[in-house]
C-alpha cells in the first residue's frame, strides 16, 4: 500500500470565508433532507416511506420526494462523510501527528462510530447510518487514504461504469414500460419497529432490523470514496478554483437522479400503472441512480457558498453552526420522531386529515428546531453534544 501523504494544496490558496463556509453548509442543508426523508419512513412505517393510495396533492407530493429526497438523501451523507474523512487526517498530520497516530485516531473514532449506531437504533431508528458509515471508515481508513492520486482516479471511472450501466437499464425500463400493461403501483416493506405501539417490543424488532439495514448501506462505500477524492483536492474549501466541475457535477448528478428516478416517481404518485416486471425494474434504476444525487447536491452547496463569499448573514451562519453540529442535528432528529410520531409517542402525523404533509411539515419544523439549537451553541462557543462526547471518546481527556 502507498503511504503518500495527503495533499495539502491543490489549485492556488483557499480563501478563509470559503474554507469555513461550504463544507459546513453542506452538512447543514443536508440534513433537511435526511429529515424529510427519514420523516416520512416514520409516519408510514414503511420503506420506502409513501402513501400508496395518493389522492391529488399527495401524488405531487409522492412524485417530489421521489425525485428528490427518497434514496437522494443518503448519498449527500456519504460523501460528506469520506470528505470529512480526509479532512480530519489532514488536520491530525497538520498537527504533527505521526502517520500510524492519524490513523489510530480516525479507528479509534470510527469504531466509536459503530457503537453510536447499535445504540442510536436500539433506542431510536431502525434506519441508522452511523453505525454503517462507521464500518465504512474504517474499511477506507485502512485500504484507500493514504493512497496516492492515479489510484483515487479509479472511483472517477467507477462512477462512469455505473452511469453507463443505469442509463442501459433506464432504456429497458421504458421499453418495458411502453410495452407493458398491467396494475402494479409502488411497494414498500413494513417496518416492525415502526408500527408497534410499545416502545420494548419496538426496540427488540429493530436490534433485529438494525444489521440488515447496516448491510444494505456498508457496499456505498464507492459514493463515501468519490467525497475523499474531491477533499484530496479541496473542492469544497476552494470551490472558486473549481467552478468548472461543480457546475458540471450540479447539472450531470441532479439531471441524471431526476431522469432516472422519473418512472418510479410517476408509479408513486399513481399517475403511472405498469406490469409487475417492469415496476421491479423502475425501482432498480430508481435507487441506482439517487447516488448521483449526492455529488450533485454538494457540488450545489459548494456554488451557494461561492456566492455567498463574504456575505454571511444570520441564515448562512446557522446553517454553518448546524453543519459544524451535524452529528447532534442528526441525533435530534431522531428524538424528535419517537416523541412526535412513533405509536407509543404522540403519533401526530395520523391524527391529521394527510399524514404526508404533516410528516413534511414536521420534518422541516424539527430541522428549523435544529438549526436555532445550533447557532444557539455556537453563539455559545460550545460544540454539539454527540460531538463533544464522540471527541472525548477519541482522544481522551485533554
Amino acid at each position: 500500500m502507498t503511504t503518500e501523504a495527503l495533499p495539502r494544496v491543490q489549485r492556488g490558496p483557499v480563501r478563509r470565508a470559503e474554507r469555513a463556509l461550504a463544507p459546513d453548509l453542506a452538512r447543514g442543508a443536508m440534513l433537511l433532507i435526511i429529515a424529510l426523508a427519514n420523516v416520512a419512513g416514520v409516519v408510514f412505517a414503511g420503506e420506502p416511506g409513501v402513501d400508496t393510495s395518493p389522492n391529488g396533492p399527495e401524488g405531487v407530493l409522492n412524485f417530489l420526494m421521489f425525485e428528490l429526497v427518497h434514496a437522494r438523501g443518503y448519498p449527500v451523507f456519504a460523501v460528506m462523510f469520506g470528505y470529512g474523512l480526509v479532512q480530519l487526517a489532514r488536520r491530525q498530520d497538520t498537527s504533527g501527528a505521526t502517520r500510524a497516530e492519524t490513523r489510530k485516531v480516525l479507528l479509534r473514532r470510527n469504531a466509536w462510530l459503530v457503537a453510536f449506531g447499535v445504540v442510536h437504533a436500539a433506542l431510536l431508528f431502525y434506519g441508522d447510518f452511523l453505525g454503517a458509515y462507521g464500518i465504512v471508515g474504517i474499511a477506507l481508513t485502512l485500504l484507500l487514504l493514504r493512497r496516492g492520486d492515479k489510484f483515487h482516479r479509479i472511483v472517477l471511472w467507477l462512477w462512469a461504469l455505473t452511469m453507463i450501466e443505469m442509463t442501459v437499464l433506464a432504456v429497458i425500463t421504458w421499453i418495458q414500460i411502453t410495452g407493458a400493461s398491467g396494475d402494479t403501483g409502488i411497494t414498500t416493506k413494513l417496518i416492525g419497529s415502526m408500527s408497534t405501539g410499545d416502545f420494548f417490543a419496538a426496540m427488540g424488532h429493530r436490534l433485529a432490523e438494525w444489521p440488515g439495514h447496516t448491510l444494505t448501506v456498508v457496499p456505498f462505500a464507492m459514493i463515501a470514496w468519490l467525497g475523499m477524492w474531491a477533499a484530496r483536492r479541496r473542492v469544497l474549501e476552494d470551490p472558486g478554483a473549481h467552478l468548472k466541475l461543480l457546475r458540471r457535477t450540479a447539472v450531470i448528478g441532479l439531471g441524471f437522479a431526476i431522469a432516472g428516478g422519473l418512472p418510479n416517481a410517476l408509479i408513486a404518485a399513481g399517475w403511472l400503472r405498469t406490469s409487475e416486471s417492469a415496476a421491479s425494474l423502475a425501482s432498480l434504476v430508481y435507487g441506482g441512480t439517487g447516488m448521483f444525487a449526492g455529488p450533485g447536491y454538494v457540488a450545489l452547496f459548494g456554488l451557494i457558498a461561492l456566492r455567498l463569499g463574504q456575505r454571511r448573514g444570520r441564515v448562512t451562519n446557522a446553517l454553518v453552526a448546524l453543519g459544524q453540529r451535524s452529528l447532534s442535528g442528526y441525533l435530534f432528529q431522531s428524538i424528535a420522531w419517537t416523541v412526535l410520531l412513533m405509536p407509543y409517542g404522540l403519533h401526530l402525523a395520523d391524527r391529521t386529515p394527510s399524514p404526508a404533509f404533516a410528516g413534511v411539515v414536521i420534518a422541516v419544523a424539527v430541522w428549523l428546531a435544529s438549526v436555532l439549537l445550533a447557532r444557539w451553541l455556537d453563539l455559545r462557543g460550545s460544540t454539539g453534544p454527540a460531538e463533544k462526547l464522540l471527541r472525548r471518546l477519541t482522544y481522551g481527556r485533554r
